[in-house]
């Protein structure tokens, strides 16, 4: 059995996985090994969201670990992850190594291999600020428009991301906290398991020569969609899980 754990970004839940969890397993269908895939919510979003969001990514990743382990889901884990959930991968393979046999980090950046502006880049500000005041559906199109590529034929997601959002509420103040820890995370050594990085060439909001950067800086693989944007599993799913798929393949 080969136990995966997806991990979301920013403000975002499980929920927000969408059918990417079946298309990536379907990816796999032809294999002979069991596959099952986990994906625990960060503190202060979806079913977690009346805690409070730590302002460290280390915490954010205990939550994980401790989530895991009061299902019974024991390690190795292949993680999969996407924003600042990449981070929390990372600091998961730093700190317990023993835990991931492998980790795929999409659309995610790190101090200090990559300038402020680049992580967040300055044409996503105006999405970010209009943010500020939104409620509802105009709240969740705007997220939509900042995280897609594929925007116009997507608005199908809307309905269900607003559902969630008045279900499950990320406070103004988490969400604060959420960036406040993403600013703050910073390493420097190598994460000592197999990495793959992606990313979108369209993504408004980090750019992707983040992850080329630190793919060549820890000299692992990375692969990038040639219009894609932020929400890799959202606009370019099938692709994610074929390039995963194939790089694990012996040999």
């Amino acid at each position: 059995m080969t136990t995966w754990v997806f991990l979301r970004g920013l403000t975002r839940e499980a929920r927000h996985w969408g059918d990417f969890p079946n298309r990536f397993r379907a990816a796999f269908n032809g294999e002979a090994v069991e596959m099952e895939i986990l994906t625990p919510d960060l503190p202060g979003n979806g079913r977690l969201h009346a805690l409070s969001s730590p302002l460290s990514v280390a915490e954010m990743m205990e939550s994980c670990r401790k989530q895991l382990r009061d299902q019974g889901k024991a390690p190795p884990y292949h993680l999969l992850a996407l924003s600042l959930g990449g981070m929390v991968a990372v600091a998961w393979a730093l700190r317990y190594p023993e835990e991931c046999s492998a980790a795929v980090l999409m659309s995610t950046s790190l101090r200090p291999y990559s300038p402020f502006f680049d992580r967040l880049r300055p044409r996503g500000w105006p999405a970010l600020f209009r943010l500020i005041p939104a409620r509802g559906l105009a709240r969740e199109r705007v997220i939509l428009q900042l995280t897609s590529a594929r925007a116009a034929e997507l608005q199908t997601v809307l309905p269900n991301w607003v559902a969630y959002a008045r279900e499950c509420p990320v406070s103004r103040i988490g969400a604060l906290r959420q960036l406040v820890a993403a600013a703050r995370f910073k390493v420097q050594e190598k994460p000592l398991v197999p990495l793959l990085f992606l990313a979108g060439a369209g993504d408004r909001m980090v750019h992707p020569d983040c992850s080329r950067r630190l793919a060549r800086a820890w000299n692992a693989d990375f692969s990038l969609h040639p219009d894609a944007g932020h929400d890799l599993p959202l606009d370019a799913g099938d692709w994610v899980a074929q390039t995963v798929q194939n790089w694990l393949k012996p040999g």
